[in-house]
């Protein structure tokens, strides 16, 4: 008999839970949420840096593959020994916003105390597009097992 109170309480405080209303403000933050997906990789032996982000998106459908190597590993006796390489193929189908940038750094700071920039790019999509890219940045080395097939001008 006591146990018929205490499980009709439980009942009660159950189903008032279940019919309570979240707060408004509750349903503002969520319907105020915003789409991000950003992807930041950097090779600190390769100086180099790849930024992939797309905001606000109603469709993202993307395929990004990454590869980052180090060799002969610098060390502060020899900075300029070691081979690094940070390649990337971004593949996608987007409707939103979309940012794309890299960087390419001297592994080796100046008297200062930076790193001067041997290169960078930006780029800032909006609307419906595609994208295919394949960014390749190399340290201390040439491309020597890699070349690109030039077609002559007719």
């Amino acid at each position: 008999m006591k146990n018929k109170p205490i499980a009709l309480v439980v009942t009660f405080v159950l189903i008032s839970l279940a019919a309570a209303e979240m707060p408004s403000s509750f349903y503002q933050a969520i319907g105020g949420m915003k789409n991000q997906d950003i992807l930041c990789v950097k090779n600190y032996d390769a100086g180099a840096s790849v930024t992939e982000a797309y905001k606000d998106f109603e469709h993202l459908d993307k395929d990004t593959k990454i590869v980052s190597r180090t060799y002969n590993k610098t060390d502060d006796t020899n900075p300029l020994k070691g081979n690094a390489s940070l390649e990337v193929a971004i593949n996608s189908q987007v409707i939103g916003k979309a940012h794309i940038a890299w960087q390419s750094l001297d592994t080796v700071p100046e008297s200062m105390g930076r790193h001067p920039v041997y290169s960078h790019s930006a780029e800032d999509l909006t609307g419906v597009f595609n994208i295919e890219k394949f960014i390749q940045l190399w340290s201390n080395s040439t491309l020597q097992g890699l070349g690109i097939d030039w077609l002559p001008c007719g």
